[in-house]
C-alpha cells in the first residue's frame, strides 16, 4: 500500500497566470524551492505529454542543488498537470519517493485559483510526510515570489 499527499490552496491569481508560474521555466526558477530560505536553480520544462521536465533548487546555506525529474503523463492547459516524479541521484532521505505521480489541478474560485495538488505513490508515510513540507515550502514561495505580486 502506497501513501498519497493531497494539499489544496486558494490563489488571488486567474488559473491562466498559476498554471503558467507551474510550468514555464523563468517563472519556475523564481518559486521552486522546497524551503523558504531555498532559490530556484534551474529549470526545463518540455510542456507536452511525454515531455520532461527538470526542476532543480539550491539549498542557500549549503549551496546544495537538489533536482527532481520527470515525464508529463497529461497537459491540459490552464486546467491540470500530471507527471511523474524522481529526484535525480536518489539521494538516500528521498528513497521511498521513485516514480511517484503528482496531479495538479487549476480550479477556478472567487476570481482567483484553487490548487489541488495530489502526490502519490509514495512508499511510506515518512517519504510522504518529507514531500508534504516540501510541497508547503513551495506553495508558500510561489504565493510570496510569484502570485503575491502584481504581473508586470
Amino acid at each position: 500500500m502506497s501513501a498519497v499527499l493531497r494539499l489544496s490552496r486558494r490563489f488571488a491569481a486567474p488559473p491562466e497566470r498559476v498554471f503558467a508560474a507551474w510550468t514555464h521555466p523563468d517563472v519556475l526558477r523564481e518559486w521552486w524551492a522546497a524551503n523558504v530560505e531555498w532559490e530556484g536553480a534551474e529549470a526545463e520544462v518540455d510542456l507536452r505529454p511525454g515531455g520532461r521536465y527538470r526542476l532543480g533548487m539550491r539549498d542557500s546555506a549549503s549551496g546544495a542543488v537538489h533536482v527532481v525529474t520527470g515525464e508529463y503523463v497529461e497537459v491540459d492547459p490552464p486546467s491540470r498537470l500530471a507527471y511523474t516524479w524522481t529526484w535525480e541521484g536518489e539521494p538516500a532521505e528521498m528513497q521511498g519517493s521513485e516514480d511517484t505521480h503528482v496531479v495538479v489541478e487549476f480550479v477556478p474560485a472567487g476570481g482567483g485559483t484553487l490548487v489541488l495538488l495530489t502526490h502519490s505513490g509514495f512508499a511510506d508515510e515518512r517519504i510522504r510526510d518529507l514531500h508534504d513540507a516540501g510541497w508547503t515550502a513551495c506553495l508558500d514561495n510561489l504565493e510570496r515570489r510569484v502570485l503575491g505580486r502584481q504581473p508586470a
